[in-house]
């Protein structure tokens, strides 16, 4: 009997023995697990910090270089072209306006009608004179019809004088004129007088220019030289051109303000030619995301020169062949600026 309640005894000191040891076990597991847990989120983190700032990093100038793979810039939408060669003549910039052809066109009508009168008064004194040589027609008569015709003869004169000294004759002397005027009335057409800066002349005078507009600025529209303008601007002070705008496509109207391009001789510039698509603006500066490698393209900044066809004439910092980012390159300065 003594032996049955020792074992009692023992037995009942055993249990919380146990009950202490099993919760000190599984306290321990889940210190374990947290801690794993832990490191694993502290370890994913690192990894994903890694991989981000690996996609953008310096290159040994300087300039800013972002990494990314195939999926991703399939993601982004990310395109290239490659430049194409170009080269482009001396230009000089010039500006001025487009010219109202309202004056132009009353001048016309003027000239035209005393050129009309002069020609009726011309064949009246032909008949005069005629009627006069068969005694059928007195002194008187034929001395009034001589002073109408030289009256009207002087007004035509004076009218086509007025008109060169107003348009210059490269407009005055023009055959097609009243059909011009009409094109001027409808906008078909657009007379442009452009200023050079007092300091410049032309020694040779152009065969045409390249228009801007504000809204039109990266695509010039090639306009005709007429010929020197008869009067000087009283601001600018410079030589004036004008030139000839035709068609109008851009439906010019008159009085917008306009920048030329007036081709100079002198020496032929080498370069690229940078689709439009391609800049984007960023820090107060114009930019273009160069590939290269499969995988790697380097933000480099340029400065526009001369406006072309759908882009810009590019003498430095770019080459023929380099691909360009023409689509996605915004996406891919956003990519960078998570940086």
């Amino acid at each position: 009997m003594e032996t049955g309640i020792l074992d009692s005894l023992k037995a009942l000191g055993k249990r919380p023995l146990v009950r202490l040891l099993r919760c000190c076990t599984v306290l321990c597991i889940f210190v374990i697990l947290g801690c794993s847990k832990k490191e694993e989120a502290a370890g994913g983190a690192a990894e994903k910090s890694n991989k981000e700032e690996s996609r953008v990093h310096h290159g040994t100038t300087g300039e800013f270089i972002i990494k990314l793979d195939a999926e991703t810039q399939n993601v982004l939408g990310v395109q290239t072209a490659a430049l194409q060669a170009a080269q482009m003549g001396k230009e000089i910039r010039a500006f001025g306006r487009a010219l109202d052809p309202s004056p132009l066109a009353s001048l016309v009508a003027e000239v035209t009608t005393a050129q009309t009168a002069s020609a009726a008064s011309q064949a009246e004194l032909q008949r005069l004179k005629t009627l006069a040589a068969q005694n059928n027609a007195s002194a008187r008569a034929l001395q009034a019809g001589e002073a109408a015709a030289a009256k009207d003869s002087a007004q035509a004169d004076s009218a086509r004088l007025r008109l060169q000294a107003t348009w210059g004759a490269s407009l005055a002397d023009r055959q097609d004129l009243a059909r011009l005027v009409q094109s001027l009335g409808r906008l078909e057409a657009v007379l442009v007088q452009l200023n050079l800066h007092p300091d410049e002349t032309m020694k040779e005078m152009p065969a045409g220019a390249r228009l801007m507009t504000a809204a039109a600025e990266t695509n010039p529209l090639e306009a005709k030289f007429l010929g020197p303008a008869p009067s000087v601007d009283p601001q600018v002070q410079g030589q004036g051109l004008l030139f000839l705008l035709t068609p109008n496509p851009s439906h010019l109207a008159p009085g917008a303000s306009v920048t030329g391009l007036i081709a100079v001789p002198g020496d032929v510039q080498s370069g690229v030619a940078l689709p439009r698509e391609a800049l984007i603006r960023y820090n107060a500066g114009t930019w273009v995301y160069v590939q290269t490698s499969a995988e790697e393209f380097r933000r480099t900044e340029v400065h526009l020169e001369t406006p072309v066809a759908n882009g810009w004439f590019i003498r430095e910092g770019l080459k023929p062949d380099e691909k360009v980012v023409i689509t996605g390159a915004q996406q891919l300065l956003s990519e960078e600026l998570k940086e």
